[in-house]
């Protein structure tokens, strides 16, 4: 007497692997692929909002007066975040001083920069973007000490 075969005894299932496979397999690819590309997005933008104030403290700090200081962190900022694509229109950028908040370019005084950014996610149409929230907030802060041998020339 012969012997059936296993899988020859519950009928034939020939071909639906493959096609089992590109289904589960493009349910579970393309959610993943997205969220590579949206954490790609936000990390590029958390990097390039951190580096603009930190960019944005440096040439405060060494600038001669407070008007080409801001204006220097200020240019530091929207340069910054262009390389970063980020758009520096929806940054909102806050300078602080201490100890005197009133004279930023005390000799080691301090002076922080803090940058707010929102990044939006990548691929949503613009008529949902509308009705969502569909963005990010990201934000950095850095300080920065002034020398203690600035204002003597």
């Amino acid at each position: 007497m012969r012997r059936a075969r296993p899988w020859t005894e519950h009928g034939a299932d020939d071909g639906s692997a493959s096609i089992e496979l590109l289904t589960v397999g493009l349910l579970l690819l393309v959610p993943l692929v997205y969220l590579v590309i949206a954490l790609a997005a936000v990390q590029g933008a958390a990097l390039g909002v951190e580096s603009a104030a930190r960019q944005a403290s440096r040439v405060f700090v060494q600038s001669r007066d407070e008007a080409a200081a801001e204006a220097a962190a200020r240019d530091a900022v929207d340069v910054t975040l262009a390389d970063y694509g980020v758009d520096s229109g929806t940054a909102r950028v806050r300078i602080a001083c201490e100890p005197d908040p009133d004279r930023c370019l005390t000799r080691r005084g301090f002076v922080t920069v803090r940058i707010e950014a929102t990044v939006a996610l990548p691929l949503v149409p613009p008529a949902l973007a509308a009705h969502l929230p569909l963005s990010v907030p990201v934000e950095a802060t850095a300080t920065e000490q002034v020398s203690r041998f600035w204002g003597a020339t």
